[in-house]
């Protein structure tokens, strides 16, 4: 959208007053009046399409007698048992110097798959307490052992470190905001972290900023919508990275098909072990390139922090034989991005900075794409 915040504005404003006119039209002066008034609906009959031929959606209009007492909105609160939540029970009074007063907190915690939202309370807290900028990085650090609920660690702010020495339902980091979550196998497992899943679906969700290290493999939609954070993991599922805008993601292990779908920001760097990466990747928004120096400086600062917070085998390994196996990494480059960085660089190289340089590398890829 090129336009100006004031154009949203008066578009949302306009939404409203002709929702508000066709309501004064039917007779109905709030939203709650209007549920449930489905005799005012009636299909269009005079929209035909070959795929609706034979199809009956009248009942879709039906009304049920719900009885004088029933009611068809919410006119009640929820309970959704966040008392007893561990944020609540536990973890609140544990974290109290940190959200007070910004003192280092350190504890170890058994965790079960029926504590979710993990984390999430304490750093709503400390973001109400201290700002968006959160604190500095390690003040809280929280060790888990058992199998975590889902959304461990969503949403939390920087200066949050939560560690899992254990397993991960769906949403591991859902929302990640600056914090850092872990996720290990205990000592000693027999099995190879690299070859089995340890964290589900969907983890790091429309992360922003922080980082997440995961020693084994992720379920499938990993990092969709990642936005800012930095993630290594040692495997993903199907639709990896997609419609990802920033941040940095590396895989050490196989990944599902259509990788990066509809990716348009951010880096991913894949071990293209099998040589055959390039068919499981959906190529129509990225490009995949062989890394240079700097590529490789990155990939190696974050597998060693990677190694630092899960003691990866996989990791150590990698790094043992970094002049073999760096070069078969593959860089997945989003075109787009790549051609906003470029024109980022001849901006600054022009003597802009700032918001300057990056509006003047916004507006020469806008025209760009025009022609």
């Amino acid at each position: 959208f090129s336009g100006k915040p004031e154009y949203v504005v008066n578009f949302m404003r306009f939404v409203a007053q002709e929702v508000r006119e066709l309501m004064a039209h039917l007779g109905f002066r709030t939203f709650n009046e209007m549920v449930g008034q489905a005799h005012l609906l009636e299909p269009r009959k005079a929209v035909s399409h070959w795929k609706a031929q034979g199809l009956d959606f009248s009942n879709i209009l039906y009304t049920p007698d719900m009885g004088i007492d029933a009611v068809s909105y919410c006119v009640e609160a929820q309970d959704h048992g966040l008392d007893k939540s561990l944020d609540m029970t536990r973890l609140l009074a544990i974290c109290q110097p940190a959200i007070e007063r910004g003192e280092p907190v350190t504890a170890e915690l058994p965790i079960t798959n029926i504590d979710r939202v993990v984390g999430t309370i304490v750093g709503n807290e400390i973001t109400r307490a201290h700002g968006a900028e959160g604190l500095p990085e390690g003040t809280v650090r929280l060790k888990f052992s058992g199998s975590a609920g889902q959304s461990f660690g969503a949403f939390i702010p920087r200066g949050m470190t939560l560690e899992l020495c254990g397993d991960a339902n769906d949403y591991f980091g859902k929302g990640l905001s600056g914090g850092t979550v872990a996720v290990y196998p205990p000592a000693g497992s027999p099995f190879r972290a690299e070859e089995n899943i340890i964290a589900g679906n969907v983890a790091l969700y429309g992360a922003t900023s922080g980082n997440a290290y995961i020693c084994g493999i992720a379920g499938e939609r990993f990092c969709v919508r990642n936005s800012g954070a930095n993630a290594v993991v040692e495997g993903v599922g199907d639709h990896g990275c997609e419609y990802m805008t920033g941040g940095t993601v590396v895989v050490l292990g196989a990944t599902g098909r259509n990788f990066a779908a509809g990716m348009s920001g951010g880096i991913a760097y894949v071990f293209d072990e099998n040589s055959d990466f390039a068919s499981h990747c959906n190529t129509q928004t990225v490009a995949l390139e062989h890394l240079d120096e700097q590529d490789k400086a990155t990939l190696m600062a974050l597998i060693e922090q990677h190694a630092a917070y899960t003691n990866s085998a996989r990791a150590a390994i990698v790094l043992i034989n970094w002049k073999v196996y760096a070069d078969r990494f593959i860089k997945v480059m989003p075109m787009d991005y790549k051609r906003v960085l470029q024109a980022l660089a001849r901006a600054e190289a022009a003597g802009l900075s700032g918001d300057e340089a990056l509006a003047a590398a916004f507006e020469e890829n806008a025209n760009e794409s025009d022609h």
